[in-house]
């Protein structure tokens, strides 16, 4: 288990250049958004959002190595949860707001994130759009890292935005690896 999370750690501080959606980055935090346009009715991404995270989330942003394991149970105080086993999970994000194919708020340390003295709001919002859904993902962190957060800002936008682009693909192909 402590192999898995260094490993998730290592990956998330690797994962490639840092993307052009970080708002701001200083040493005691850092904010992030992403927004796509997805091919379908706002119920139908939100309903891939929220209720299959799990085919479209990346397993190489998971603890067990599985997507499958993820998640959303989208009311106050709801789990988006990763199970590792029998009697086993993991708390990455805990919901505070819900409004069903409108607003989904998460606050907590993402990944890696909750390993530190920090916290987080993640909003997903969902807006109708002349060709489909619009989606925006936005996250805010703050806390304390030794060396500061700032750099921290490039890898967690790399995984948002990446996540973003897989849901995309997702619900437009039913293929999460089709993302570009």
């Amino acid at each position: 288990m402590k192999r898995a999370f260094s490993t998730v750690l290592v990956a998330l501080v690797c994962s490639g250049p840092a993307g052009a959606e970080v708002i701001d980055a200083a040493s005691g935090g850092f904010s992030l958004v992403h927004e796509v346009t997805i091919a379908a009715p706002r119920d139908r991404t939100w309903q891939a959002a929220v209720f299959e995270v799990g085919q479209w989330w990346s397993s190489d942003h998971t603890i067990s190595g599985d997507a499958t394991r993820m998640s959303i149970d989208p009311r106050p105080q709801g789990c988006f949860c990763e199970a590792i086993g029998e009697h086993a999970g993991v708390v990455h994000l805990t919901v505070t707001f819900v409004n069903p194919n409108v607003l989904l708020r998460l606050t907590g340390g993402l990944g890696p994130l909750g390993l530190l003295g920090v916290d987080g709001n993640m909003t997903w919002e969902f807006f109708d759009a002349e060709d489909g859904t619009t989606v925006r993902f936005a996250y805010a962190v703050g806390g304390y890292r030794p060396g500061g957060l700032d750099e921290m800002a490039g890898p967690v936008d790399y995984v948002v935005g990446e996540a973003l682009q897989r849901l995309k693909a997702f619900v437009e192909t039913g293929d999460p690896a089709n993302a570009g």
